[in-house]
């Protein structure tokens, strides 16, 4: 999962296409697409952090406990979402708050 996060984010910060004459129009997509990009860059960049989080937890043999509560995460939720620091119910919890 770091290696296909460092990729994508490898990929996104590239070099911007080549300038190349364009429309009006051309140049207000081109603008659309660099903020997708920032975007898509900014949630990997996140979850890359999440995933060295994750194995640092993994090292201190805390991986798998909640951050905020101190319990067991589901395993099912760890499945899915390797990187996840808390349960479902603080995590939700978080959520709500935000």
């Amino acid at each position: 999962m770091l290696g296909d996060l460092e990729r994508s984010i490898a990929v996104l910060r590239g070099d911007p296409v080549a300038v190349r004459e364009r429309s009006a129009a051309d140049a207000g997509a081109d603008l659309t697409d660099a903020d997708r990009a920032r975007a898509m860059l900014d949630v990997a960049t996140r979850q890359r952090n999440a995933v060295l989080s994750a194995l640092k937890r993994l090292d201190e043999g805390s991986y798998g406990r909640c951050l905020d509560c101190g319990r067991t995460v589901p395993e099912g939720r760890l499945e899915a979402r390797p990187e996840a620091s808390r349960c479902v119910q603080c995590q939700a919890k978080r959520e709500r708050r935000r």
